[in-house]
């Protein structure tokens, strides 16, 4: 993989530039209708993103990714000074979310009623190496992993586009794996004064987690308040569907997104109602549902793709449920976020004599 990219250092895609610094971010917390933008787009603007994990800043890692990471073998250099300058800045309350998250981002003419389209045109990892954790009591097992009293956090290693894991602990036989990288956090400011948790996803989607979300794909956010102040971070190396131990691949991005609003009559003649995130991808159209129990965010994501199949293609509803019966996968996001996700994979091309 490429050197690591320091704050402003190496290739920036896009003309508009934001990095993660103390003034531009949130530490465990989303963006509301009450904060100020840290920038100001209009619609169809590609901004590069330095995102910023925030594996290797928490309390449990000593809050101090210098020590922390130098412990792994890291070299200083390769070490971001801006996680470095978040975590010697900014006081995060325990109570609130890991995340960093940067933004919000004012995209001019987007109103509630509006989609905003959020495409990801390239991901590119900032350092070579990355942390999977297993903490805060929570995962698929939790109360029965991790064995011990204390929190895991999982080093990994990164060569040839390839994830590295020890099969024991301390020796030299590793696992690889592809990267795929992604953004576990996109979403859009809520209205009000309260700043949501960074942990639950929502209507106004955040940390939903969807490993779809690689270059070419498309997130559509229901807009919530003018300007729909867009947000990003969680960046993933990699994660499999569940993300069952609490936390993928996670490490640093650097990436470029195009903000796009789609008007509100537009929005429902290509998607119908939309009440939470859609995904789009080259091969797939990607509705979601999210709640704290999984069967019945299973539930949420077929009505939801019953509701799409209904809109896009005009099926009779029976119809369109023995479609998704027959044809379409549904994946479950993640289960270790207090709100459950599941999406379906509806293949576009299914429905091209439908379309003509």
């Amino acid at each position: 993989m490429s050197a690591t990219l320091q704050p402003g250092a190496g290739n920036i895609r896009a003309a508009a530039y934001l990095p993660s610094t103390p003034a531009t971010v949130l530490w465990g917390r989303l963006p509301c209708a009450a904060d100020e933008p840290v920038l100001r787009i209009e619609p169809g603007t590609e901004v590069t993103i330095d995102t910023v994990s925030h594996e290797g800043l928490l309390d449990d890692q000593c809050s101090d990714p210098l020590a922390y990471f130098t412990g792994h073998g890291v070299d200083p250099r390769d070490v971001l000074a801006d996680a470095v300058e978040i975590v010697a800045t900014l006081t995060r309350d325990p109570a609130d979310g890991p995340h960093v998250v940067t933004g919000p981002i004012h995209v001019a003419g987007a109103m509630p009623g509006d989609l905003l389209a959020i495409t990801v045109l390239e991901t590119t990892p900032r350092v070579p190496y990355g942390v999977i954790s297993n903490r805060h009591g929570r995962g698929a097992l939790a109360g029965e992993l991790p064995r011990g009293p204390g929190n895991v956090s999982v080093f990994a290693t990164v060569r040839d586009n390839m994830g590295c894991l020890p099969v024991v602990e301390g020796g030299e036989r590793v696992i690889e794996f592809p990267l795929a990288p992604f953004l576990g956090i996109m979403g859009v400011a809520v209205a009000g004064d309260e700043r949501p948790h960074s942990v639950p996803p929502g209507a106004h989607g955040g940390n939903i987690d969807i490993n779809l979300l690689q270059v070419g794909s498309t997130l559509y956010l229901p807009v919530q308040v003018p300007g729909a102040l867009a947000y990003v971070g969680d960046p993933h190396f990699a994660q499999g569907d569940g993300e069952v131990a609490l936390t993928a691949l996670e490490a640093s991005l650097r990436v470029t997104l195009r903000f796009d609003v789609v008007p509100a009559a537009e929005a429902v003649a290509r998607f119908g109602l939309l009440d939470g995130p859609l995904v789009e991808t080259p091969e797939y159209l990607v509705p979601t549902g999210l709640d704290r129990d999984l069967d019945e965010a299973l539930r949420r994501c077929v009505r939801a793709a019953l509701a799409l199949l209904q809109a896009r293609w005009g099926l009779d509803e029976h119809l369109a449920y023995a479609y998704l019966s027959a044809a379409a996968d549904f994946d479950i996001s993640q289960v270790v976020d207090q709100v459950c996700g599941v999406h379906a994979r509806i293949r576009v091309a299914d429905f091209d004599r439908v379309a003509r």
